[in-house]
Protein backbone atom coordinates (compact mmCIF):
# COMPACT_ATOMS: atom_id res chain seq x y z
CA UNK A 1 0.00 0.00 0.00
CA UNK A 2 1.22 3.19 -0.94
CA UNK A 3 -1.31 5.74 0.86
CA UNK A 4 1.16 6.96 3.49
CA UNK A 5 3.14 8.41 0.69
CA UNK A 6 0.55 9.66 -1.07
CA UNK A 7 -0.91 11.53 2.10
CA UNK A 8 2.92 12.58 2.85
CA UNK A 9 3.56 14.11 -0.49
CA UNK A 10 0.17 16.06 -0.94
CA UNK A 11 0.25 17.62 2.61
CA UNK A 12 4.02 18.43 1.15
CA UNK A 13 2.25 19.84 -1.98
CA UNK A 14 -0.31 21.94 -0.41
CA UNK A 15 1.36 25.00 0.29
CA UNK A 16 2.08 28.46 -0.99
CA UNK A 17 5.18 28.44 -1.52
CA UNK A 18 7.53 25.50 -3.19
CA UNK A 19 11.32 25.12 -1.02
CA UNK A 20 13.54 22.95 -3.19
CA UNK A 21 15.28 22.36 0.19
CA UNK A 22 12.21 21.09 1.85
CA UNK A 23 11.83 18.68 -1.08
CA UNK A 24 15.06 17.20 -0.85
CA UNK A 25 14.88 16.76 2.93
CA UNK A 26 11.64 15.02 2.71
CA UNK A 27 13.03 12.57 0.60
CA UNK A 28 16.10 12.33 2.08
CA UNK A 29 14.09 11.13 5.12
CA UNK A 30 12.53 8.30 3.06
CA UNK A 31 15.81 6.66 1.61
CA UNK A 32 16.58 8.36 -1.66
CA UNK A 33 20.57 10.02 -1.02
CA UNK A 34 21.74 13.09 -1.53
CA UNK A 35 22.96 12.51 -5.08
CA UNK A 36 19.99 11.25 -6.41
CA UNK A 37 17.68 14.58 -6.37
CA UNK A 38 18.15 17.24 -7.57
CA UNK A 39 15.72 20.65 -7.66
CA UNK A 40 16.06 23.35 -10.26
CA UNK A 41 13.89 27.01 -10.04
CA UNK A 42 13.09 27.71 -14.15
CA UNK A 43 11.94 31.07 -14.42
CA UNK A 44 10.07 32.44 -18.13
CA UNK A 45 8.15 35.21 -18.55
CA UNK A 46 4.28 33.96 -17.02
CA UNK A 47 6.23 32.87 -13.87
CA UNK A 48 8.61 29.78 -12.27
CA UNK A 49 8.25 26.38 -11.17
CA UNK A 50 10.59 24.26 -9.52
CA UNK A 51 11.89 21.02 -11.46
CA UNK A 52 12.37 18.22 -9.23
CA UNK A 53 14.56 14.83 -10.66
CA UNK A 54 15.12 11.48 -8.52
CA UNK A 55 17.39 9.07 -9.94
CA UNK A 56 16.55 5.72 -7.56
CA UNK A 57 19.39 3.57 -8.16
CA UNK A 58 18.60 -0.03 -9.12
CA UNK A 59 20.81 -3.13 -7.91
CA UNK A 60 21.56 -4.17 -11.74
CA UNK A 61 20.99 -0.33 -12.96
CA UNK A 62 22.94 1.31 -15.43
CA UNK A 63 23.99 4.25 -12.73
CA UNK A 64 25.89 1.80 -11.04
CA UNK A 65 28.31 1.50 -14.60
CA UNK A 66 28.51 -0.89 -17.06
CA UNK A 67 28.59 -4.45 -16.63
CA UNK A 68 30.23 -6.98 -19.40
CA UNK A 69 29.01 -10.75 -19.79
CA UNK A 70 26.42 -12.71 -18.95
CA UNK A 71 25.27 -15.46 -16.71
CA UNK A 72 23.11 -18.17 -18.48
CA UNK A 73 20.73 -17.50 -15.89
CA UNK A 74 20.14 -13.97 -16.87
CA UNK A 75 20.55 -14.92 -20.56
CA UNK A 76 17.75 -16.70 -19.94
CA UNK A 77 15.52 -14.49 -18.30
CA UNK A 78 16.43 -11.70 -21.12
CA UNK A 79 15.31 -13.85 -23.56
CA UNK A 80 11.79 -14.55 -21.96
CA UNK A 81 10.94 -11.10 -21.83
CA UNK A 82 7.46 -9.97 -21.70
CA UNK A 83 4.34 -11.36 -23.51
CA UNK A 84 5.06 -9.19 -26.90
CA UNK A 85 8.90 -10.77 -27.36
CA UNK A 86 12.17 -9.24 -27.91
CA UNK A 87 13.69 -8.38 -31.29
CA UNK A 88 16.79 -9.96 -32.00
CA UNK A 89 19.12 -6.45 -31.26
CA UNK A 90 17.35 -6.89 -27.21
CA UNK A 91 18.36 -10.55 -27.43
CA UNK A 92 22.25 -8.96 -27.88
CA UNK A 93 21.20 -6.85 -24.63
CA UNK A 94 19.70 -3.91 -26.22
CA UNK A 95 16.90 -1.80 -24.28
CA UNK A 96 13.80 -0.87 -26.02
CA UNK A 97 15.53 2.44 -27.57
CA UNK A 98 18.10 0.55 -28.65
CA UNK A 99 21.19 1.24 -26.38
CA UNK A 100 23.15 -1.40 -25.53
CA UNK A 101 23.78 -2.01 -21.85
CA UNK A 102 25.47 -5.46 -21.37
CA UNK A 103 23.58 -7.43 -18.50
CA UNK A 104 22.41 -3.90 -16.63
CA UNK A 105 18.65 -3.41 -15.82
CA UNK A 106 16.76 -1.03 -18.11
CA UNK A 107 15.95 2.57 -16.59
CA UNK A 108 11.97 3.04 -16.34
CA UNK A 109 10.93 6.87 -15.85
CA UNK A 110 8.11 8.37 -14.80
CA UNK A 111 7.01 11.59 -15.53
CA UNK A 112 4.39 13.44 -13.27
CA UNK A 113 3.00 15.97 -16.34
CA UNK A 114 0.69 19.14 -15.34
CA UNK A 115 0.56 22.74 -15.62
CA UNK A 116 0.56 23.73 -12.09
CA UNK A 117 -0.21 22.43 -8.55
CA UNK A 118 -1.90 25.25 -7.53
CA UNK A 119 -4.00 28.54 -9.16
CA UNK A 120 -3.12 30.92 -6.92
CA UNK A 121 -4.37 34.15 -5.91
CA UNK A 122 -7.57 32.89 -7.81
CA UNK A 123 -7.98 29.44 -5.81
CA UNK A 124 -6.81 28.21 -2.46
CA UNK A 125 -5.29 24.68 -1.93
CA UNK A 126 -3.85 21.79 -4.59
CA UNK A 127 -5.75 21.76 -7.62
CA UNK A 128 -6.93 18.81 -9.95
CA UNK A 129 -4.07 19.10 -12.10
CA UNK A 130 -1.61 18.07 -9.10
CA UNK A 131 -2.70 14.82 -9.56
CA UNK A 132 0.49 14.03 -11.85
CA UNK A 133 3.08 15.08 -9.57
CA UNK A 134 1.39 13.76 -6.25
CA UNK A 135 1.58 10.54 -8.04
CA UNK A 136 5.10 10.11 -9.62
CA UNK A 137 6.83 11.45 -6.08
CA UNK A 138 4.63 9.16 -4.27
CA UNK A 139 6.08 6.46 -6.16
CA UNK A 140 9.42 7.91 -5.50
CA UNK A 141 9.05 8.15 -1.91
CA UNK A 142 7.63 4.55 -1.81
CA UNK A 143 10.30 2.97 -4.18
CA UNK A 144 12.78 4.88 -1.46
CA UNK A 145 10.99 3.20 1.62
CA UNK A 146 11.47 0.07 0.07
CA UNK A 147 15.14 0.44 -0.56
CA UNK A 148 15.80 1.58 2.96
CA UNK A 149 14.90 -1.63 4.48
CA UNK A 150 16.06 -3.58 1.65
CA UNK A 151 14.09 -4.18 -1.49
CA UNK A 152 16.01 -3.13 -4.14
CA UNK A 153 14.49 -2.74 -7.65
CA UNK A 154 16.56 -4.31 -10.09
CA UNK A 155 16.73 -1.61 -12.45
CA UNK A 156 17.02 2.45 -12.13
CA UNK A 157 13.99 4.82 -11.91
CA UNK A 158 14.13 7.93 -12.68
CA UNK A 159 11.70 10.45 -11.58
CA UNK A 160 10.68 14.24 -12.71
CA UNK A 161 8.11 16.18 -12.30
CA UNK A 162 7.87 20.26 -11.54
CA UNK A 163 5.56 22.05 -8.92
CA UNK A 164 4.14 25.32 -9.43
CA UNK A 165 1.72 26.82 -6.93
CA UNK A 166 0.85 29.79 -8.55
CA UNK A 167 -0.07 28.52 -12.00
CA UNK A 168 -1.91 30.31 -14.63
CA UNK A 169 -5.77 28.97 -15.92
CA UNK A 170 -6.38 29.12 -19.52
CA UNK A 171 -9.62 28.60 -21.12
CA UNK A 172 -10.45 24.91 -22.65
CA UNK A 173 -13.22 23.19 -23.38
CA UNK A 174 -15.46 21.52 -22.18
CA UNK A 175 -13.86 22.84 -18.85
CA UNK A 176 -11.04 24.70 -18.08
CA UNK A 177 -6.99 23.54 -17.45
CA UNK A 178 -4.20 24.97 -15.77
CA UNK A 179 -1.70 26.29 -17.83
CA UNK A 180 2.10 26.24 -16.96
CA UNK A 181 4.51 28.91 -16.53
CA UNK A 182 7.08 27.70 -18.38
CA UNK A 183 6.85 26.29 -21.91
CA UNK A 184 6.41 22.47 -23.05
CA UNK A 185 9.68 22.63 -24.45
CA UNK A 186 11.42 23.80 -20.80
CA UNK A 187 8.96 20.71 -19.21
CA UNK A 188 10.24 18.60 -21.80
CA UNK A 189 14.25 19.84 -21.54
CA UNK A 190 14.04 19.29 -17.62
CA UNK A 191 11.73 16.04 -17.63
CA UNK A 192 12.57 13.76 -20.68
CA UNK A 193 16.28 12.37 -19.56
CA UNK A 194 18.21 10.33 -22.14
CA UNK A 195 18.59 7.50 -19.75
CA UNK A 196 15.04 6.82 -19.51
CA UNK A 197 14.27 3.59 -21.53
CA UNK A 198 10.64 3.67 -21.24
CA UNK A 199 8.41 6.18 -19.97
CA UNK A 200 5.43 6.22 -18.13
CA UNK A 201 3.66 9.96 -18.19
CA UNK A 202 0.89 10.96 -15.06
CA UNK A 203 -1.43 13.40 -15.87
CA UNK A 204 -4.68 14.11 -14.39
CA UNK A 205 -7.19 14.14 -17.49
CA UNK A 206 -10.54 14.59 -16.24
CA UNK A 207 -11.26 17.17 -18.57
CA UNK A 208 -13.34 15.72 -21.60
CA UNK A 209 -15.73 13.61 -22.03
CA UNK A 210 -13.78 10.75 -24.25
CA UNK A 211 -12.67 8.62 -20.43
CA UNK A 212 -16.12 8.29 -18.58
CA UNK A 213 -14.51 5.96 -15.68
CA UNK A 214 -13.26 6.75 -12.33
CA UNK A 215 -9.60 5.97 -11.75
CA UNK A 216 -7.23 5.96 -13.97
CA UNK A 217 -6.78 4.64 -17.28
CA UNK A 218 -3.55 3.70 -19.73
CA UNK A 219 -2.67 4.73 -23.62
CA UNK A 220 -1.76 3.09 -26.66
CA UNK A 221 2.46 3.13 -26.74
CA UNK A 222 3.77 6.08 -28.33
CA UNK A 223 6.91 5.81 -30.30
CA UNK A 224 8.15 7.91 -32.72
CA UNK A 225 4.92 8.92 -34.31
CA UNK A 226 3.47 5.83 -33.86
CA UNK A 227 0.31 5.01 -31.92
CA UNK A 228 1.19 1.59 -31.46
CA UNK A 229 -0.85 -1.56 -30.19
CA UNK A 230 -1.57 -1.20 -26.39
CA UNK A 231 1.23 -3.71 -24.07
CA UNK A 232 -0.38 -6.83 -22.99
CA UNK A 233 2.08 -6.16 -19.94
CA UNK A 234 1.08 -3.65 -18.77
CA UNK A 235 -3.04 -4.74 -19.04
CA UNK A 236 -2.01 -7.69 -16.99
CA UNK A 237 -0.27 -5.58 -14.66
CA UNK A 238 -3.44 -3.08 -14.57
CA UNK A 239 -5.75 -5.45 -13.94
CA UNK A 240 -4.25 -7.00 -11.00
CA UNK A 241 -3.52 -3.67 -9.15
CA UNK A 242 -6.87 -2.62 -9.72
CA UNK A 243 -8.73 -6.05 -9.62
CA UNK A 244 -10.93 -4.90 -12.36
CA UNK A 245 -11.12 -5.35 -16.12
CA UNK A 246 -7.87 -2.64 -17.61
CA UNK A 247 -9.18 0.96 -19.02
CA UNK A 248 -7.76 2.28 -22.00
CA UNK A 249 -8.02 5.30 -23.37
CA UNK A 250 -8.08 6.60 -26.88
CA UNK A 251 -5.17 9.09 -28.44
CA UNK A 252 -5.31 10.96 -31.74
CA UNK A 253 -3.04 11.81 -34.01
CA UNK A 254 -3.75 15.56 -32.96
CA UNK A 255 -2.31 14.44 -29.49
CA UNK A 256 1.13 13.32 -30.15
CA UNK A 257 1.76 16.33 -32.13
CA UNK A 258 3.88 19.25 -30.14
CA UNK A 259 1.70 21.97 -28.09
CA UNK A 260 1.90 25.41 -30.03
CA UNK A 261 1.06 24.40 -33.85
CA UNK A 262 -2.69 25.43 -32.79
CA UNK A 263 -4.30 21.96 -32.79
CA UNK A 264 -6.59 20.67 -30.42
CA UNK A 265 -4.57 18.70 -27.82
CA UNK A 266 -6.41 15.84 -25.09
CA UNK A 267 -4.18 17.71 -22.70
CA UNK A 268 -0.70 17.11 -22.35
CA UNK A 269 -0.11 13.54 -20.88
CA UNK A 270 1.66 12.75 -24.89
CA UNK A 271 3.80 15.63 -25.14
CA UNK A 272 7.18 13.52 -23.43
CA UNK A 273 6.72 11.41 -26.64
CA UNK A 274 7.87 14.80 -28.77
CA UNK A 275 11.40 14.85 -26.82
CA UNK A 276 12.19 11.32 -27.40
CA UNK A 277 12.69 8.12 -28.97
CA UNK A 278 11.53 5.87 -26.05
CA UNK A 279 8.25 4.38 -25.81
CA UNK A 280 6.03 6.29 -23.42
CA UNK A 281 2.53 5.31 -22.11
CA UNK A 282 0.31 7.52 -20.84
CA UNK A 283 -1.16 6.84 -17.10
CA UNK A 284 -4.64 9.13 -16.76
CA UNK A 285 -6.39 10.06 -13.70
CA UNK A 286 -9.38 9.93 -14.60
CA UNK A 287 -13.07 10.65 -13.35
CA UNK A 288 -16.82 10.20 -14.53
CA UNK A 289 -17.70 13.67 -15.89
CA UNK A 290 -15.44 16.57 -16.71
CA UNK A 291 -13.97 18.38 -13.68
CA UNK A 292 -11.99 21.38 -14.84
CA UNK A 293 -7.50 21.27 -14.45
CA UNK A 294 -7.73 24.58 -11.84
CA UNK A 295 -10.57 22.43 -9.36
CA UNK A 296 -9.50 22.07 -5.86
CA UNK A 297 -11.15 19.28 -3.18
CA UNK A 298 -10.69 16.71 -6.36
CA UNK A 299 -7.95 15.08 -5.74
CA UNK A 300 -8.97 11.44 -5.12
CA UNK A 301 -6.52 9.42 -3.00
CA UNK A 302 -7.86 5.99 -3.74
CA UNK A 303 -7.35 6.87 -7.59
CA UNK A 304 -3.77 8.21 -6.86
CA UNK A 305 -2.85 5.42 -4.54
CA UNK A 306 -3.70 2.93 -7.39
CA UNK A 307 -2.00 4.63 -9.96
CA UNK A 308 1.10 4.65 -7.56
CA UNK A 309 0.89 0.92 -7.23
CA UNK A 310 0.36 0.39 -11.17
CA UNK A 311 3.67 2.43 -11.70
CA UNK A 312 5.64 0.78 -9.26
CA UNK A 313 4.65 -2.83 -10.13
CA UNK A 314 5.40 -1.96 -14.13
CA UNK A 315 9.18 -0.14 -12.32
CA UNK A 316 9.78 -4.28 -10.80
CA UNK A 317 8.38 -5.75 -14.00
CA UNK A 318 10.35 -3.51 -16.32
CA UNK A 319 13.73 -3.72 -14.37
CA UNK A 320 13.47 -7.60 -14.34
CA UNK A 321 12.88 -6.96 -18.27
CA UNK A 322 9.08 -9.10 -17.53
CA UNK A 323 7.13 -6.10 -18.91
CA UNK A 324 7.29 -4.82 -22.36
CA UNK A 325 5.92 -1.58 -23.57
CA UNK A 326 5.90 -2.25 -27.46
CA UNK A 327 7.22 -5.56 -29.92
CA UNK A 328 10.97 -3.89 -31.13
CA UNK A 329 10.17 -6.37 -34.50
CA UNK A 330 6.41 -5.26 -35.51
CA UNK A 331 7.84 -1.66 -34.77
CA UNK A 332 11.01 -2.05 -37.44
CA UNK A 333 8.39 -3.68 -39.92
CA UNK A 334 5.99 -1.26 -39.13
CA UNK A 335 9.01 1.72 -40.53
CA UNK A 336 10.10 -1.00 -43.34
CA UNK A 337 6.21 -0.78 -44.78
CA UNK A 338 5.37 2.98 -44.62
CA UNK A 339 8.48 4.46 -43.21
CA UNK A 340 9.14 7.32 -40.20
CA UNK A 341 6.68 9.05 -38.54
CA UNK A 342 8.84 11.41 -36.74
CA UNK A 343 7.57 14.28 -38.35
CA UNK A 344 4.73 14.38 -36.33
CA UNK A 345 7.40 15.06 -33.15
CA UNK A 346 8.13 18.32 -34.81
CA UNK A 347 5.77 21.60 -35.51
CA UNK A 348 5.11 20.70 -38.65
CA UNK A 349 5.31 22.74 -41.93
CA UNK A 350 4.48 26.69 -41.93
CA UNK A 351 1.33 26.89 -44.52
Amino acid sequence: MSFKQVIEVYELLDTPVIKGDEIKEFFLKRGIDESEIKTRKIKEDKGETEFVKITIRGKEGISKGRKEGKSKGEKERMLKGGKEGRSKGEKEGKSEVGRSYAHNAPTLGIIGRLGGIGARPHKIGLVSDADGAITALAAAAKIGVMRKKGDVLNGDVIVATHLCPRSPIIPHQPVDFMGSPVSIETMNKYEVDERMEAILSIDTTKGNRVINCRGFAISPTLKDGYILRVSEDLLDIMQIVTGKLPVVFPITTQDITPYGNEIYHLNSIMQPATATSAPVVGVAITTEVPVPGCATGANHTIDIEMAVRFVIEVAKAYGERKCSFYDQKEFQRLISLYGTLEHLKTLGKKP
